[in-house]
């Protein structure tokens, strides 16, 4: 059944439906901040594997310091200097201390550091001047990570906390979702491919929806691939979604999903041997639109117009491409946003506005371009928010508050 004018939650669940992650590899460390793990990563280890000094200074039982202060001071007798790397080769006890460099092992008997700046030092001695508490100044085995810790899931993006921690458990190699392919095919005889500051020919236009998708799905954590523009022919377009389908991992369509004579996207992907999933998003800017499955891959037509495609995009065919990435939260976080601009269109449908978001004052606000037309792509510069106006508003006052989402 192809579900017509849906709306854009239920054609995004519906899309995610159909969406497997692609295969795992095996990745150099250095090389993963932003892919995606395949695995669950639970710690080996204690990190750090011992008790070491958070700073340079002195080892020593705290005991030894009681009762110390400006006029009446403890010295103490320094029997050892362990720098970082070192090993401790002796043991504290009853008046003596270590001198101690940042990052080094606690020696055996010692439950305390104090820095440098707090004592008075000969090579031979450190003298106390006030008291210091058993446990103070120590970083403990196991305070960062603990053994057999959950350090992260499946699903998870590896950002730098999460690379730094595994070189902490000596994983060189993390399995990582491979990174999907995502072919992209225009549609129109009225498009220029290739991109330069050459006066256009008189009815021609630049395909920006190529770059501009392009440049969405690489943010996304997928490998565009450009698969050609097939003009105002059906049979063409068929081609190479044909094409797309045998060697990637989905393919998206720009143009020919309404309802003209040379609207012929639905068509091409039923020559193709789509299956029609749904058919117009109830959704402003954005609405016209078709998605479908071929062998196996998600098969998306969005509008000509870049900032409707772009929209859609975002709206409801996110999801899917980042649950196809492997990632666990691929649906967006809905968050409140106060609009700090008025917006003076009523809303018969659902409008989804671009915007930038900003805290002001401790609130999540959210400015509005000057455009937010179908054919507006520059205004979309910089956008990082979708706020959801609901079908059958009024004009927008400054300060109302909507709910929203981040791209």
């Amino acid at each position: 059944m192809i579900l017509e004018n849906a709306q854009w939650q239920e054609a995004s669940r519906i899309l995610c439906g159909k969406v497997r992650v692609c295969g795992t590899e095996r990745i150099l460390l250095q090389e993963s901040c932003g892919r995606i793990l395949a695995e669950d990563l639970t710690a080996a280890e204690d990190v750090p594997a011992f008790d070491r000094s958070p700073y340079d200074g002195y080892a020593f039982r705290a005991q030894d310091s009681f009762g110390a202060s400006g006029d009446i001071p403890v010295t103490l007798s320094v029997i050892e200097e362990i720098p970082a790397g070192s090993v401790p080769e002796k043991k504290i006890t009853k008046g003596t201390a270590a001198k101690i460099l940042t990052g080094a092992p606690i020696p055996k008997g010692a439950d305390t550091v104090i820095m440098f700046e707090k004592t008075r030092f000969t090579a031979s001695s450190v003298t106390l001047f006030s008291e210091v508490r058993p446990g103070d100044n120590l970083v403990l085995a196991g305070e960062d990570v603990k053994k057999g810790q959950i350090l992260a899931k499946a699903g998870s993006c590896i950002d730098p906390g999460l690379a730094g921690t595994l070189a902490g458990q000596g994983k060189a190699e993390p399995l990582v979702y491979r990174i999907p392919k995502v072919g992209i095919i225009s549609t129109g005889s009225e498009l220029i491919d290739e991109i330069s500051e050459a006066p256009l020919p008189q009815g021609k236009i630049r395909n920006t929806n190529r770059y501009t998708l392009a440049a969405a799905l690489r943010k996304d954590g997928c490998e565009p691939v450009w698969l050609g523009t097939a003009g105002d022919d059906a049979g063409k377009i068929a081609a190479l979604i044909t094409e797309g389908v045998e060697h990637l991992d989905l393919v998206i369509l720009t143009g020919g999903v309404s309802v003209g004579d040379y609207d012929l996207t639905p068509e091409a992907m039923d020559l193709a041997g789509c299956s029609l999933l749904v058919k117009g998003v109830s959704i402003k800017p954005g609405m016209a639109c078709c998605y479908g499955e071929c062998r196996g891959r998600l098969v998306i037509g969005l509008s000509g117009n870049p900032s409707s495609s772009l929209i859609n995009y975002y709206a409801a065919v996110r999801p899917a491409v980042r649950k196809l990435t492997g990632r666990a939260d691929y649906q967006p976080a809905m968050i409140r946003v106060i609009l700090k601009d008025g917006f003076r269109k009523k809303s018969k449908s659902v409008r989804l506005l671009k915007g930038t978001l900003a805290i002001e004052d401790g609130r999540a606000v959210m400015h509005l371009p000057a455009g937010q037309g179908n054919v507006m792509i520059g205004s979309s510069i910089g956008c990082d928010l979708i706020a959801v106006v609901p079908a059958g508003s009024g004009p927008l006052e400054e300060g109302c508050e909507l709910e929203g989402f981040m791209v």
